[in-house]
């Protein structure tokens, strides 16, 4: 949707908070940067029997607060510098959230719909045994994001294991629970949107029941989101995915969007409700806001137009800083991704810690610890933000960059 490099836009609000610290550039300087950067060129053999070399990354940002942790992205645009912000968010987020992660991320560039199952395999199979020297268990440990999933997890972690020579659950996370994955997973980013979205409507005295809600994003996070804010009272009153938008001021019936798209895309559901330009669901009338698709939608040219008292971002980094202070200036209220969206790493830090102790929480016991570390992480967000006169994204970077360089000062730089 523009041109905003993504890692200029992670650099500026880490700037804007390190000034806000009253940090020096020498406090933080080294969280401008990332750890470690992999470029792999991915040679597959295609259905036809040529070969198709494909490009992919793996970035870790930050790794003094524990391993890396980060999602594998498979997308047509992915590109290193998207792939860097991606890891530096990470970095924030495990911050904000209290879990003992660092940030890392990783992509290939490729359109996986164009590809048959057995292409996707190997290209899997490729990317993960070319990163493997810098991923495991106590290294960096990926998981799904956008275009990948389960079934992408369980390739990644066998071949892994097959390169180590044991079974290594612990080496991703989001996978099969017949691999050690964890109950409340494939939900927890959803989840988690639906807690935070909940819990500051109820800070501003705002009932859930009948509230307008717009979710740009249709995929598991997005659907997800939908789906349970829907089943706590709230309106959902306009979708969209890339094939189209979908409004309807009366309210979209969720549960028969979901069964009629399966894995498919919304311009193939037919529910109540009018077509409307891609753009325009951003900008149409609703109380809450909950851009769930790529970064950088939200910026300076419709920044002005958006009707939402609230955004709630679900996607990582959707909102560009020059949109940031326009919409601070015009009083809506945006709670960052770093912590609306963090659910899915909260919860990949339980899968991991039960893959270490080779045990099995219920899904009670994992929401409600997820939901008991998001509402405590938001509670300090408000706080700070009161108390610094910022608003909720400065506050919860204040938060991250803080622990982050306490942490730097505290292990020092060797040799």
């Amino acid at each position: 949707m523009s041109n905003y490099n993504p890692f200029e836009q992670f650099q500026a609000n880490l700037d804007m908070a390190a000034q806000a610290l009253g940090y020096s550039r020498d406090d933080y300087e080294t969280l401008r940067h990332p750890e470690r950067e992999l470029t792999v060129y991915i040679p597959v053999e295609m259905d036809n029997g040529s070969i198709q070399v494909f490009k992919g990354f793996r970035v870790q940002h930050s790794t003094v607060r524990g391993p890396g942790k980060g999602g594998i992205r498979f997308h047509p645009r992915t590109e290193l510098d998207e792939v860097k912000a991606l890891a530096g968010w990470m970095s924030l987020k495990c911050a904000v959230a209290g879990i003992p992660y660092g940030g890392a991320k990783g992509g290939i560039c490729v359109d996986p719909t164009k590809l048959s199952k057995g292409e996707l395999e190997r290209l899997t199979r490729r990317y993960t045994s070319m990163i493997a020297p810098i991923i495991g268990v106590q290294n960096d440990i990926p998981a799904p994001d956008v275009n990948t999933n389960e079934q992408i997890m369980a390739w990644m972690m066998d071949t892994y294991s097959m390169l180590t020579g044991s079974t290594v659950h612990g080496v991703v996370t989001g996978k099969p629970l017949a691999l050690g994955g964890s109950l409340g997973r494939k939900e927890s980013a959803g989840r988690g949107v639906m807690f935070i979205t909940k819990a500051i409507v109820e800070k501003m005295d705002i009932k859930i029941q009948g509230l307008r809600i717009i979710v740009q994003g249709f995929g598991n996070v997005g659907s997800t989101t939908a789906r349970l804010l829907s089943q706590q009272g709230a309106k959902i009153v306009g979708i969209s995915d890339v094939s189209c938008a979908i409004y309807n001021e009366d309210g979209i019936d969720i549960a028969e969007v979901i069964r009629q798209k399966g894995d498919g895309l919304l311009d193939k559901v037919s529910v109540k409700g009018k077509r409307i330009p891609l753009d325009d669901i951003l900008t149409a009338e609703c109380d809450v806001l909950i851009p769930a698709a790529l970064e950088n939608q939200i910026i300076d040219t419709n920044a002005n137009d958006i009707k939402a008292k609230i955004i709630v971002e679900a996607a990582n980094g959707p909102t560009s800083v020059e949109a940031d202070k326009i919409l601070a200036e015009r009083g809506i209220l945006v709670m960052p991704d770093i912590l609306a969206n963090a659910g899915g790493v909260v919860v990949s830090y339980f899968e991991w810690v039960q893959n270490l102790q080779s045990l099995m929480w219920e899904e009670a016991e994992v929401n409600q610890r997820m939901k008991k570390l998001l509402i405590t992480a938001l509670d300090k967000i408000v706080e700070v933000a009161e108390s610094k006169n910022v608003t909720y994204r400065m506050a919860a970077y204040m938060i991250a960059l803080k622990s982050l360089s306490m942490t730097m000062k505290l292990r020092g730089i060797f040799p």
